[in-house]
């Protein structure tokens, strides 16, 4: 089977690297093209990033000599690939105008982006959680003109490690939730060598991240009507996003109140056999365990848990019952692999099993 061709919008930032990370030897897609702002544009990507090249595994030979294109060259990007991802570093209106552009020109859009996930006919989808959604894709093509263009999100890194928790759980009727996350500074798109101030120190404010965390596992566990998604009105999500010196990894403290009654037993079992549509259809990203509970009392740690399931899984630990609230657990996700660009590939190899992503 001939490769999806991919094209890397934002390709020079951390995301955009991390996506080429994750894409060198995909069995389904390969990057022939790199997109970034006019000033990257008419380098080898290689010469582009320069010394800002962020992952720990080496850059990939095969994108090192690829001539970066300018990003608003939209036409001329598009006819080049089959479908992007989009990493883009700019305004939430040019990311939105962007990305809807590149739509027009019936390419997909796979977006790590924050723009568009409000946008009531763009799903926002973890793809373990609410693969139905990519279904309102049908109704945002009527709306911008296309056959095959759209543009699909995924939601933000913070939510992964507890939105799939509470989804696991939910026929407990999970209806009031307290969290507290940790949050890496990989999420800002930083090292520690960009970030000098974050080493030993804890920053209480990261900004609009409190409201996603609160609002957008509603939008997940919500339903098409009338060709939108109308987000769910339960549980109550309240949120404090604290940024701490750690590369990757955001580690959540939840507590939750739940109308039923249930066991520790029940709530680890719901947790460990908890599994969706990448699982069933063994999409090339999907982890084979995607929710793993650890017993030990000092479990999930970052050093330890962060990679499991090669950064796809959520670790959760310290179920135990709560004085004020009924449970509550830690959970911990790798925010640029779950989180960010492996939930964006995650989401496109659904879409491509689904059928809305292929060649042109």
């Amino acid at each position: 089977m001939a490769k999806l061709r991919v094209g890397i919008l934002g390709a020079t930032g951390m995301v955009g690297q991390r996506f080429i990370a994750l894409l060198e030897n995909h069995p389904w897609f390969e990057v022939v093209t790199v997109a970034a702002s006019p000033r990257s544009a008419g380098k080898t990507y290689e010469e582009a990033v320069g010394d800002r090249w962020k992952m720990t595994t080496p850059m990939p030979e095969a994108v090192k000599k690829l001539i970066v294109k300018n990003v608003n060259e939209v036409e001329a990007v598009a006819a080049t690939v089959d479908f992007v991802f989009s990493a883009v570093d700019m305004t939430k209106d040019e990311i939105k105008a962007i990305e809807e552009a590149y739509a027009k020109t019936e390419t997909p859009v796979v977006s790590n982006n924050s723009a568009h996930r409000w946008t009531p006919d763009v799903p926002m989808v973890v793809p373990e959680i609410n693969p139905e959604h990519m279904r309102v894709i049908d109704f945002q093509k009527k709306r911008l003109g296309t056959k095959r263009g759209f543009v699909a999100v995924k939601p933000n890194c913070s939510i992964q490690s507890y939105a799939p928790v509470l989804t696991a759980w939910k026929e407990f009727e999970p209806y009031e939730v307290v969290a507290t996350t940790y949050q890496a500074i990989s999420g800002a798109g930083k090292t520690f060598k960009d970030w000098p101030e974050m080493v030993g120190n804890i920053i209480p404010y990261i900004g609009g991240e409190e409201e996603k965390s609160e609002k957008e596992p509603l939008r997940i566990w919500g339903e098409i009507k009338d060709g939108v998604i109308v987000p769910a009105t339960s549980p109550v999500i309240t949120c404090q996003c604290i940024r701490v010196p750690v590369l990757n990894g955001h580690t959540a403290a939840v507590f939750v109140k739940f109308r039923k009654k249930v066991t520790k037993e029940q709530l680890i079992e719901k947790l460990v056999s908890f599994k969706g549509v990448p699982q069933e259809l063994a999409l090339p990203s999907a982890p084979k365990q995607f929710i793993q509970y650890l017993e030990e009392d000092n479990r999930p740690q970052v050093a330890l848990d962060v990679d499991f399931e090669n950064g796809m899984g959520v670790s959760v630990g310290r179920i135990r019952e709560d004085s004020v609230y009924d449970w509550k657990f830690v959970g911990l996700s790798h925010n640029t692999v779950r989180g960010a660009a492996g939930g964006a590939v995650l989401c496109a190899e659904l879409l491509k099993a689904m059928g809305y992503i292929e060649a042109k």
